[in-house]
C-alpha cells in the first residue's frame, strides 16, 4: 500500500498550462488515495527545470519520507543547450537515484524516459536532429542507470500510444489534458506492475 507520494521532474510533471487536479501526478495520487484518509502527496516538479534544478528538489523529497517517488528529467538539458552535456546529466541522475534509494530506505522509485522523434512546430531540420539525438542519449542514460540501481523504468520511447492524436498541446512539446490523463493511466499500470500493488482500486482509464 502507498500512503505518500512525491513527484519530481520538469514541466511534464509540473503540468505546464494544466490546472492543478488535472496533471498526471494529481490523477495518479487521487487513484492511490481512493477510499483512504491521510494520504500525502507533494509535486515538487518545476516548469523549465533541467537536471541541475531537479537535483535541488531531491533533499526536500527525502525529507517528505514518501512511499513512492516518480522521477522524469533530462529533456531540458537538451532543449536549453546547443551542446547538451550528457556525461554531466549522467552524473547528476546517478546521484539522484543513489540519494533517493539511500535517503528513503524501501522507497518505491519509478523513473521514465521521454518519447523520441519530437515534432515541434517551427523547428528546422538541423535543430530537430540535434534535439532527437540529445533526447535519445538522455533516454539511454536513464535506462542504463535505472538498471544499474535496480530501479524500475517506464520506457516510452517506442510506446504505441506515445504519438496518438490529442496527446500534446499546440506547442508540440507539453502534454494536453488528454495527454495527462493517458500518462496517469500508464504510470498507474507501471506502478501496479512493478510494485505489485492492489489493482482493485484502479479508476484511471486512458
Amino acid at each position: 500500500m502507498v500512503n505518500s507520494y512525491v513527484a519530481l521532474g520538469d514541466s511534464f510533471t509540473a503540468g505546464n498550462g494544466i490546472e492543478p487536479g488535472r496533471r498526471w501526478p494529481d490523477l495518479l495520487a487521487a487513484e492511490l488515495a481512493a477510499g483512504r484518509e491521510g494520504f500525502e502527496y507533494v509535486n515538487l516538479a518545476r516548469d523549465g527545470a533541467d537536471s541541475r534544478e531537479v537535483l535541488t528538489t531531491i533533499q526536500p523529497a527525502i525529507e517528505c519520507r514518501p512511499d513512492l517517488v516518480t522521477l522524469a528529467c533530462g529533456a531540458n538539458d537538451v532543449l536549453l543547450s546547443t551542446r547538451p552535456d550528457i556525461p554531466a546529466f549522467e552524473g547528476r541522475f546517478d546521484y539522484m537515484l543513489k540519494s533517493l534509494r539511500d535517503g528513503i530506505p524501501g522507497v518505491r522509485l519509478l523513473v521514465s524516459t521521454y518519447p523520441d522523434d519530437w515534432q515541434m512546430p517551427g523547428l528546422g531540420p538541423r535543430t530537430a536532429q540535434r534535439i532527437d539525438r540529445g533526447i535519445r542519449a538522455v533516454n539511454q542514460t536513464v535506462i542504463e542507470l535505472a538498471f544499474a540501481h535496480g530501479v524500475p523504468c517506464m520506457d516510452v520511447t517506442s510506446h504505441p500510444g506515445a504519438k496518438e492524436p490529442g496527446n500534446l498541446d499546440a506547442d508540440g512539446l507539453h502534454p494536453s489534458a488528454l495527454g495527462h490523463q493517458r500518462a496517469a493511466a500508464e504510470y498507474a499500470q507501471a506502478i501496479y506492475r512493478h510494485f505489485e500493488l492492489d489493482k482493485d482500486q484502479r479508476r484511471i482509464t486512458a
